[in-house]
């Protein structure tokens, strides 16, 4: 187990250093220039009084060195934690992602339990009452969760409560530290809409699991010898149902991110999905840098602990 961990983690190393380098290649050949966004805005018109022009803001910015020197300094920094500073506000992407990030962690986990919850219960019941009611009233809603937009829902929820009962939900972020029950209320429907969209395709591979599961040789040994249904479900089917499902659960998390980006812009909510957005909006080479180096990380790290989690499920699972 421990080699095994340790040559996963080396190779998060070449991984990253590819991703970093494609992202800040792709970012500069989109049409437009971060130069002539400032020049059109009327940004450092003036420098220390005197005129300025396109080049000199260029060799202010440092963006004027060939791209593989701009590279090497943005890594050599985001080695030792500089992530470099925002081109437009002068403030370090560093600080700013420590700022936001953890309201971007919030709102992933509570979507993720949010769609666990709804998923896992209703694709078991659809499982085990094949062909009944339940099942067809689950398997309705699944689809109806994969094929409605999150951000239709997302719309629906903050307008139509504001013409039916005149309230909206808070646009001004609370904060977990000064205000937890607040803060909780504030997440409760963004999280909710990100839960539905994810337990679609969840809930239908719970059901499809349990299907295959329950015929196996060893719960008709299981039925045979009397044990009750609950504990056949509970102890012996669904643990190796949810081997997949945690699969399916773990490559949501990149769809979640992009899903977090309209989420937050909808109900305001200044986490990196916003962040990232708005600097792509404005050709932030080093926030877009930035955000992808955080985002690579956390997707490579979960790919690692879903593979450890197979250990614990299905103890023929072995690493090596």
């Amino acid at each position: 187990m421990g080699a095994y961990v340790i040559r996963r983690l080396l190779l998060i190393i070449p991984t990253l250093f590819l991703v970093t380098i494609l992202v800040f290649l792709i970012i500069r050949l989109i049409p437009g220039d971060v130069i002539d966004l400032m020049m059109s805005q009327n940004m450092f018109e003036t420098m220390r009084g005197r005129e300025v022009n396109a080049e000199a803001i260029r060799h202010r910015l440092g963006i004027d060195e060939p791209i593989y020197t701009q590279y090497g300094k943005w890594i050599a920094g985001a080695v030792h934690g500089d992530l470099g500073n925002s081109m437009w506000t002068d403030r370090p992407v560093s600080e700013e992602l420590a700022t936001r990030l953890p309201i971007s962690l919030e709102l992933g986990v509570l979507g993720i339990i949010v769609g666990l919850v709804i998923a896992v219960p209703v694709g078991v019941y659809s499982g085990i009452r094949q062909d009944t009611i339940g099942d067809y009233l689950g398997r309705s809603f699944a689809i109806l969760c994969i094929a409605v937009p999150n951000f239709w829902i997302a719309t629906l929820v903050i307008v139509l409560p504001s013409i039916w009962w005149h309230w909206t939900p808070a646009l001004q972020y609370i904060s977990l530290a000064a205000d937890p029950w607040g803060n909780f209320r504030q997440f409760i429907l963004p999280s909710a809409v990100l839960g539905m969209a994810l337990s679609g395709f969840t809930m239908r591979m719970t059901r499809t699991m349990m299907l295959e599961v329950l015929r196996q040789d060893y719960i008709r040994t299981a039925w045979a010898k009397g044990l009750k249904e609950r504990l056949i479900i509970i102890r012996h089917a669904m643990k190796n149902a949810l081997i997949p499902v945690i699969s399916i659960a773990a490559l949501q998390i990149p769809v979640l991110i992009g899903g977090e980006v309209i989420i937050e812009q909808i109900f305001s909510l200044p986490g990196i999905g916003r962040y990232f957005l708005d600097a792509i909006a404005n050709r932030d080479y080093t926030i877009v840098s930035g955000i992808n180096l955080v985002v690579a990380t956390v997707v490579l790290a979960n790919n690692l602990f879903t593979d450890l989690t197979y250990g614990f499920l299905d103890p023929r699972v072995h690493y090596r």
